[in-house]
């Protein structure tokens, strides 16, 4: 037998969302956890998201829409996933899986007290079209929190993008408020609400460092044992089973199981250039101990890579400052907004602007088109940002165009050469597209046509919220990027969350969830929150298998 410093029932490697909710699942069920952390932050890539989670047949839409069903959801997901020898990582039992446990997931969370609501009423699914596809909101977050409510705990939760007390739909909005006087009115509560807090001794968050103080603060009431900076660098095998872990501080020992939810490999340059080459680490939104080491740790001792050459990908802009601060200026509203098109390095329009990011950034780099081009006109920059900046009616916006970033040129064939474009490819871009706003319909690639598309578009804009011409000088381009929130490949897992070796069969005592392991969508994703679910769930499924909960719990 093994000598180990110390043992645990279930010892778990990672605190992204899965952590936690698998934490919660052995505690409830009076089994000892340690959490262990590489970095000095709990929170994971799953702190730095917008923590939607994508659940369908959840209390919250079923309340609103007694038609939504699981049936409708397992519909939707075989239409779309599909079953492929190049995406194993999804399968008609891991799917039925999600759609059956992430519910009843959600349930046992709220049970222990973590406050969810749903997004909102409009956040339609990313195909929404589809058979089985939801035009409203199948998405759930965590309501905001005060992260002073943790006490010592407060400076440990990895820091959020959106360090405010309003839901993430509301924040999403401030672009349009010149339009709206309720918009104005929202902002300005969001604003007083901000003062009070600051006033009272509180300290907001929402998105995804909500979720994981939740999280967080269930866990250490039930009596987790988190440790941040106890790394975990080998995993102990007896036997043909897992049971326990080498880390930075000791062996532990683990009597029921190992769960890795340890992140992807994002922040690993060299496993980039080996799987997804083209990528670049610094184009991510994940942490830095996004490393991909225990994806190759699991493989070591058995499990099998898959999907490695899949990513959350997140369209991106190289605005001013770009790798300097938390958030990297993202391009997914921008690129989808009415009098805005994107184009290749010749100057022709080559895909759908909105929907999908995934697929968005899937198609710039199958397309060979890194970087592309987002162009629009003096219109579109009076009314919404670029680069994170307001360009207005000035000519030489401060900062954007004395830095290379912002190029402008009084006619289309001037841009095109500030680009490096051909002058005739993307006059006829910019002059097709016109046509197909003058006809209301986007002939080449259906922009506008699904919900999610006018969902990112503008709501005060008619008749179609992603339709607008380009045709009032400056002209404008910014670059375009395939960044990313996340990897989408790794370890294969069966429907109890056990990782599986090349035969198929689960490795005893060793599970994985979130974006360590293969994705169960294979290779597309289906809507927002479509890895954090995932990843809830399944650490959810694994804590009850390893358990022998069965339905207990």
């Amino acid at each position: 037998m093994a000598d180990f410093d110390e043992s645990f029932d279930w010892v778990v490697v990672g605190s992204g969302a899965g952590s936690f909710a698998s934490a919660l699942v052995m505690r409830a069920a009076g089994k000892s956890v340690v959490i262990c952390e590489k970095t000095p932050y709990v929170g994971g890539t799953t702190a730095k998201s917008g923590g939607v989670m994508w659940i369908p047949n959840n209390r919250f839409i079923c309340a609103d829409e007694p038609d939504e069903s699981a049936a409708k959801a397992i519909l939707y997901l075989d239409t779309l996933c599909g079953d492929s020898p190049d995406t194993p990582g999804t399968s008609p039992e891991n799917r039925r899986a999600y759609v059956d446990g992430a519910p009843r997931m959600l349930e046992f969370i709220i049970g222990q007290g973590v406050e969810m609501e749903r997004t909102a009423t409009f956040w339609p699914d990313y195909y929404d079209e589809l058979p089985g596809g939801c035009k409203t909101s199948r998405c759930v977050t965590a309501k905001v929190f005060d992260l002073n409510e943790l006490g010592d705990w407060a400076g440990k939760v990895r820091p959020g993008f959106a360090p405010f007390p309003a839901r993430l739909i509301d924040g999403m909005k401030k672009d349009f408020a010149a339009k709206s006087w309720r918009i104005k009115l929202t902002i300005a509560r969001i604003g007083l609400k901000m003062i009070w807090g600051k006033l009272t001794g509180k300290s907001y968050t929402t998105a995804g460092a909500a979720l994981q103080g939740r999280m967080l603060q269930a866990a250490l009431a039930a009596g987790v044992d988190v440790r941040p900076e106890c790394g975990v660098g080998e995993l102990i095998v007896e036997d043909g089973r897992v049971i326990g872990v080498v880390t930075a501080k000791g062996r532990i020992g683990a009597r029921l199981g190992v769960l890795v939810n340890a992140g992807g490999f994002a922040q690993n340059q060299a496993m980039r250039d080996q799987y997804m080459p083209g990528t670049r680490a610094e184009w991510s939104n994940t942490p830095e101990g996004d490393t991909g080491e225990m994806m190759l740790e699991v493989a070591r001792v058995g499990g099998v890579l898959a999907q490695m050459d899949q990513m959350v990908g997140y369209q991106t802009t190289r605005a001013p400052g770009f790798a300097e601060g938390y958030v990297k200026p993202a391009g997914q509203g921008m690129a989808n907004r009415p009098g805005a098109i994107v184009v290749n390095q010749s100057g022709a329009r080559y895909l759908n602007e909105g929907g999908s990011y995934e697929l968005f950034c899937e198609t710039m780099l199958r397309k060979g088109t890194v970087p592309s081009w987002v162009v629009l006109d003096q219109r579109y920059a009076e009314q919404y940002p670029v680069g994170g900046k307001m360009v207005g009616k000035a000519t030489k916006p401060a900062g954007l165009i004395e830095s290379g970033y912002l190029k402008m040129a009084d006619t289309i064939e001037g841009l095109a050469e500030a680009i490096s474009a051909d002058p005739a490819t993307l006059r006829s871009a910019v002059e097709r597209w016109n046509g197909f706003v003058d006809a209301g319909l986007d002939a080449d690639f259906g922009r506008g046509s699904r919900e999610y598309d006018k969902f990112l578009g503008d709501p005060f804009h008619g008749p179609n919220p992603t339709l607008g011409r380009i045709d009032k000088a400056p002209f404008y381009a910014v670059d375009m990027i395939p960044g990313d929130v996340s990897t989408y490949g790794g370890v294969l897992i069966d429907a109890e969350g056990r990782v599986k070796d090349a035969r198929g069969a689960p490795i005893s005592g060793l599970y994985a969830c979130g974006v360590t392991t293969a994705s169960i969508m294979g290779g597309v994703y289906p809507g927002a929150g479509a890895s954090v679910g995932p990843s809830m769930t399944f650490g959810y499924l694994a804590a009850r298998h390893a358990a022998g909960l069965g339905n207990q719990i």
